[in-house]
């Protein structure tokens, strides 16, 4: 019984890694050199219109987020249980509200920097963001692996 609570556990604590630097870090990784020298419209086109727009000193910058990707509307459950055991038997009725626990929380906020010339210089991410919620600004302008 130990064994299978281990195992459960440890397969577990494998998929939570997995969602955190599975193949969506992995492109949004690829397209901080892959975008390098894209031009303007092409970036336009795959990434499409950024939330925010800025210039400065000749260069301007473009701002993408990707929203958490949970819904935030309320959901609620009823359940009913019954049960036996001890001195009595029960019959019990619950009410339940879903609260977004964990990965899925978060969302990204890219900045694409184009050059005087009108091609990306650099594609930035925050400090501490996971990578994998960063995938869907980029991945449309990524090639496939």
């Amino acid at each position: 019984m130990v064994a299978r609570v281990a195992i459960v556990l440890g397969l577990s604590v494998a998929c939570l890694a997995a969602c955190a630097t599975g193949p969506g870090a992995e492109v949004a990784q690829r397209a901080q050199t892959e975008l390098v020298g894209m031009p303007k419209d092409r970036l336009l086109s795959c990434a499409g219109v950024p939330e925010r727009q800025a210039m400065a000193e000749g260069r301007e910058y473009y701002t993408y987020i990707a929203r958490p990707a949970y819904a935030a509307s309320p959901m609620s459950s009823i359940g009913v249980g019954a049960g036996s055991g001890g001195f009595g038997s029960g019959v019990g009725l619950g009410l339940g509200f879903s609260v977004p626990v964990g990965g899925g929380t978060t969302g990204c906020e890219a900045t694409v920097v184009l050059g005087r010339g009108g091609a990306v210089e650099q594609v930035s991410y925050p400090a501490g963001v996971s990578l994998s919620a960063c995938a869907p600004i980029v991945q449309n302008c990524v090639q496939p692996r």
